[in-house]
């Protein structure tokens, strides 16, 4: 009875969310960091429509392989606003945004990630968090851009409003992606949104195609693949159910943790150190994530 008792509640949407919404976050730590690498060969715009453009062609393979009913009509324009948001705006920005910042000071847009998609959550999901839920996001996300302006980051007014509108449409995107997730399913939301998007996408894959690819680097071009199959396909996989399970503003708050989980891979692949500092605000920001998850619904 016991037993049983313990893998219904590990099957609960809310613990469901979590994990799925944490597999989300792992992959997207790697994005910004790839998308750099990718930007120092390739143009901003090529990523972003190459990026979609095949992982568009792979969502529409899986979508006939598996027999997918087509979305209604009402679900087209909330398809069309989640493509807006996460296959176009968010990727284009923070790649131009690579230009004239580093990865590390665009953590500290990644940090107020979670607020705002907690906000288009209220807004377009629905969704009434606890009131101790607002003060548990806004404390993880000055933990977190505390902690990135820390690192003695640069300043760029061009790159930050690239960013700040990057992290606008991204939570845009994810608050809408969420709520389809609940009748179309968490994978069939990210692949419609990119099929949408791909009479427009694959013409200009061919037209921003670099003229010569001589002098294009293999590790921007593994940079590229990264963004195109896990970020812009794979994470989005687990993300959406994760938000659909668990609930926008509470699952949202994972991305609290996206920033470390990013230097604690470059620390890991490029052996970099890490710093007592960084141990102690992950551990804030989880306990902050803790906290907001407890607090994600308001009683009634």
């Amino acid at each position: 009875m016991t037993s049983k008792t313990f893998a219904e509640k590990l099957g609960q949407p809310s613990t469901g969310g979590f994990i799925n919404g944490f597999i989300g976050v792992l992959i997207f730590s790697g994005s910004l960091p790839a998308t750099k690498v990718a930007v120092l060969d390739l143009s901003p715009a090529f990523v972003t429509v190459a990026r979609a453009g095949i992982a568009g062609l792979l969502a529409l393979c899986m979508l006939i392989l598996f027999k997918e009913k087509r979305p209604e009509k009402a679900q087209l324009l909330p398809l069309m606003v989640v493509a807006m948001g996460v296959v176009v705006g968010y990727p284009l920005l923070s790649a131009l945004a690579m230009q004239y910042v580093t990865s590390a000071h665009a953590m500290v847009f990644i940090g107020i990630l979670p607020l705002i998609t907690a906000v288009f959550g209220v807004l377009r999901g629905g969704e009434r968090p606890h009131p101790v839920f607002w003060l548990f996001s806004i404390l993880g996300s000055l933990l977190v851009g505390g902690f990135a302006i820390a690192q003695g980051v640069s300043e760029s007014p061009v790159g930050d409003l690239l960013m700040l509108l990057a992290v606008l449409l991204c939570g845009l995107g994810y608050a809408e992606g969420a709520r389809l997730s609940k009748p179309l399913g968490g994978w069939q939301v990210i692949s419609w949104a990119l099929v949408l998007s791909l009479p427009v996408m694959i013409p200009l894959m061919f037209l921003l195609h670099p003229a010569s690819v001589a002098n294009v680097r293999p590790d921007a071009w593994i940079g590229l693949g990264y963004v195109t199959i896990f970020s812009m396909l794979i994470g989005f996989v687990f993300w959406y159910r994760g938000l659909a399970q668990g609930g926008i503003a509470a699952v949202g708050q994972l991305q609290l943790i996206q920033p470390f989980l990013g230097l604690g891979l470059a620390a890991t692949l490029l052996h970099e150190q890490i710093s007592f500092g960084m141990v102690g605000a992950t551990a804030g920001v989880i306990l902050c994530v803790a906290g907001s998850r407890k607090f994600a619904k308001k009683n009634s």
